[in-house]
């Protein structure tokens, strides 16, 4: 059901995409389209305030590392130590304004996609399978 879905958004961007059709013109409307995201963000902090960002050294987190054998409870502890940085919690605008500029992106996502014959749904899958087999090795 869920690769319908994928493959349906995909063909419905081919159809309603008119203009920019061009490699160059996709590429530079995703580059857009992520800044536009990165904007709506900046502005949740800065104009509305509903998020804060705090990195100050008093959140710095130092990590020695001892030895190479790290075991599953140390990446436990370690991945509750690792901060986001981010405090509060997005307003409904700055939420609706965020979710309009990163569906815009997925546009873009996948109309390159579909301009390189990729899919979605595969590259998704795929991405999620090597996540699987790396697990906490993945470190991404």
């Amino acid at each position: 059901m869920k690769d319908i879905i994928f493959d349906e958004f995909q063909n419905s961007i081919n159809q309603c995409l008119l203009r920019h059709r061009s490699i160059i013109d996709i590429s530079s409307k995703l580059l857009e389209s992520q800044a536009r995201v990165n904007r709506a963000l900046a502005k949740a902090v800065t104009d509305c305030g509903c998020i804060c960002i705090d990195a100050s050294c008093e959140n710095k987190l130092e990590l020695t590392v001892t030895n190479n054998d790290c075991d599953d409870e140390d990446l436990k502890i370690l991945n509750k130590c690792l901060k986001t940085h981010l405090k509060g919690e997005l307003c409904g605008n700055c939420r609706d304004v965020l979710n309009t500029e990163l569906g815009n992106n997925l546009f873009y996502i996948a109309s390159l996609c579909n301009l390189l014959d990729l899919n979605m749904y595969d590259i998704l899958i795929k991405e999620n399978d090597n996540l699987k087999t790396l697990g906490k090795y993945s470190l991404k």
